[in-house]
């Protein structure tokens, strides 16, 4: 995996974190479902990345 897609789904995972803890203070629950979302969608391109890394080495 490279530096800028470690950088660029570490990002995504924030953004989501923060859309998440903004939902829960407001009691926004499509706040709250999209922050899940975007957690998810970059842990998962992350995990890809692992994968095809690990299969590379």
């Amino acid at each position: 995996m490279s530096a800028g897609d470690k950088v660029k789904n570490a990002a995504e995972a924030a953004k989501g974190k923060v859309k998440e803890t903004t939902g829960d203070a407001t009691d926004n629950r499509d706040l709250q479902a999209e922050g899940r979302a975007e957690k998810t969608k970059a842990d998962l391109k992350q995990a890809g990345e692992k994968a095809k890394d690990a299969l590379t080495d």
